[in-house]
Order: C-alpha cells, then structure tokens, then sequence
C-alpha cells in the first residue's frame, strides 16, 4: 500500500510505502517512529537491506543515547528534505524483551517521580504526565507541564531521582497539546482523539481557519480537550478556501434568474450563496450568478473609445488600436483590399518566372501604399 503523508505546514506531500515488500536502498530510504504515534524520522538502510516495514531498530539520538524505533515505511530519497541518519544495528529479540521489562517499570519511576517532587518542594504549579525508559533501561525521560507554562528549574529533582534510581534522567517540559497526546482519550467528536491515534506531528492552527470555515467562534466549539484550537480545523481548510475564491462574497452585487440582489451567505461545500432579492432569501448555485459590479464594469470599459486612438498615438500593445467605429471599418476595408491585391499579385506571378513575394513584404509594401494614399487625401 502507498500512502501520503503532509509535514506539519501541510504543504508538502511524502509518498510512504507501507507494505512488506523490497525496495533499493539507493532509492528509498526508512521511515522510522520512535513512539506509538510520533513523528517520523528516515534513516539510510543500505547496511541492512532486508529490513521491513515493522521491524525494529537501535539508533543514536543526539540527547537520549540509543533508542528503539519501529520502521513504518519507505519514502523515496528525492522525497526527503530533512536529515538521513545511520542505523546502528537492527534490534535483536533480547532487545525487544529488555524494552518490555523496562516499559512495564514506566509508571512506578513516575510514582517515584511525584513523590520526590513533594518531598523537596517548588513544584506544586507542575504536572508530571508520563515517564518513559530507554530499550536497555540506561535512561529515563520524564515528561511534565507547567500550568502558567513558566520555565521551571527541574535540577535538584533530577539529582535526586538519579541517586534514586540509579539511571540517568532526564526532563522534558512540554505543552499542552503533548499532554493531550500522551494521556490519550476521546475527543468532542466523540471518537479517539487524532493525536493519540495518526497524528504524527502538530501543524500550526489559527482563528482563520475557524472563520473561512464558517464555524462559531464558542471556545466550546474550536478548543479541543488540551484548550487550543483542534487540530481537526485544519483538515478541510484548504478545500473551503479553494471553494471560497469562486464565490461572490457577501455584500456583493450579483445578478439571478431570480432578478438581482445581494449576497447574505456563502455556502462553499455546496458551491452557492444566498442571496436577498426584494425580501427573499433564494439559494442560487454558482452557475447561475453574475457579478454585477465587474460586469458594469467590462461593459463601460467596453463602450468607452480609446482617447490615445483618436489623437493617433495610441501605445496600449494591442495589435489592432480600438477606437471610433469609423477607425473599425477603415481597418476591415483594409483587410479586404489587401486581399484582392494579394490574389491579384498572385496570378500576374504565376504568369511569370520571378520567384513570388513573401507574404510579410506584401502586407509591409501594402501598408506604406495604403499610408501615403491617406496622407495625400489629408493634403487635398
């Protein structure tokens, strides 16, 4: 199976094989998660290339020593825009036991966590929400959250559950939505919450996407269960923005087969507005509106001569100057001389050796006679 991926901007588009199958190293690289749901990183396998899709890795991160991931697909090297990295080695089964002998003693190190915290004070505005051993047990990664998302000095606690527990530790401050992301549960749609479940990273989530949406501005409607704006907001923004540019927006002239009116509403998923014809609010597809301002507009430009024209010194860059109805029909009487002229030339060459005219030099040679004509007409 392929399937697409889109980075946190949601601009770019990542083709992810996601089936057991075998591909070069020199065309695709490993798609790798070092969490259940977490973002992905892509790692060179040309060492091993019998690695597939959920197999297990041993990498080196840069502040966590070594660390288990999952490989979950093959992106094509043209594909990747971040950095490759090298795996150490692929994960053995005495690896996959060490981690679930060490996953299982999570909860008990943040047990121990929240109560060294009480014990030596300063953390009452803190919330420790997960903790999480390395494959071999060599470190300990501590999650917490700060209410008044203050900075908090962790470096007494973290000496202390070192000697404790006999393990590096290590403390990590996240935001809210993390929070939501680690203690999982169901979102306002009544359904597991997205970035519990495929959200690999969090995009960046503004009012405006609410707005061009039309959905109520209530903080019980846009906020999610972390309390920022939910990350759902921006699943279908781009298909109502598109919608929205070929649209009249409200306020607008338009005209109906209903008569003419103004726009009240903008219906982007069903392409069509609703529009206020003398006390009426009528429904009309999109088919059936014309702007009325740019049509009154296209329609006096229309109409209106070209006041360079007139005067003989015209520079718009048409071909042809536009002006009185009178330069319009000069320029057809024109064409059609021009025309008898060309058939004429050419039956007198064909009646001849000489070799034909081109064409470009006829209509040149035709012009300058057709100019001097008018300018002896002007001297008479």
């Amino acid at each position: 199976m392929i399937a697409r991926s889109i980075d946190a901007a949601g601009a770019t588009m990542t083709t992810v094989i996601e089936r057991e199958i075998t591909v070069d190293p020199r065309d695709y690289v490993l798609s790798v998660s070092f969490m259940k749901v977490g973002k992905r990183y892509h790692f060179d396998f040309a060492e091993h290339p019998h690695l597939l899709i959920g197999d297990r890795i041993i990498a080196e991160s840069s502040s966590l020593g070594e660390q288990m991931g999952e490989v979950k697909g093959f992106v094509p090297r043209s594909e990747v825009r971040d950095e490759i990295h090298k795996i150490l080695r692929p994960a053995t089964p005495a690896d996959l036991l060490s981690q679930q002998r060490w996953t299982d003693k999570s909860v008990a190190a943040l047990i121990d966590c929240r109560e060294k915290a009480a014990q030596i004070g300063g953390y009452d505005e803190v919330k420790f929400v997960g903790a999480e051993y390395n494959y071999n047990g060599t470190i300990l990664l501590i999650m917490f959250t700060s209410e008044e998302d203050v900075r908090v000095n962790t470096q007494r606690l973290r000496s202390s559950l070192q000697k404790q527990l006999g393990t590096r530790v290590e403390l990590r401050q996240i935001g809210a939505r993390e929070v939501a992301k680690i203690q999982t549960g169901f979102g306002a749609c009544g359904i597991p919450r997205c970035c519990s479940t495929f959200l690999t990273e969090f995009s960046s989530i503004s009012i405006n996407m609410a707005k061009a949406q039309g959905i109520s501005l209530n903080p019980s409607e846009i906020t999610g269960m972390c309390g920022r704006l939910r990350c759902c907001l921006m699943y279908e923004y781009e298909q109502y923005v598109e919608a929205r540019k070929q649209l009249p927006k409200i306020r607008k002239r338009v005209g109906t087969p209903h008569g003419e009116g103004k726009v009240i509403e903008v219906h982007p998923l069903q392409d069509a507005v609703t529009v206020m014809i003398e006390d009426k609010r009528i429904l009309v597809l999109r088919e059936e509106l014309m702007p009325l301002d740019e049509y009154e507009a296209l329609q006096a430009a229309a109409a209106a001569p070209c006041s360079k024209n007139e005067s003989g010194g015209c520079d718009c860059g048409a071909k042809r100057p536009k002006g009185t109805a009178q330069d319009i029909i000069e320029l057809a009487e024109a064409e059609v001389e021009m025309a008898i002229m060309a058939d004429d030339e050419d039956a007198d060459s064909s009646e001849t050796t000489a070799e034909p005219e081109k064409p470009a030099k006829r209509r040149r040679r035709f012009h300058n006679k057709r100019r001097g004509k008018k300018r002896k007409d002007s001297q008479e």
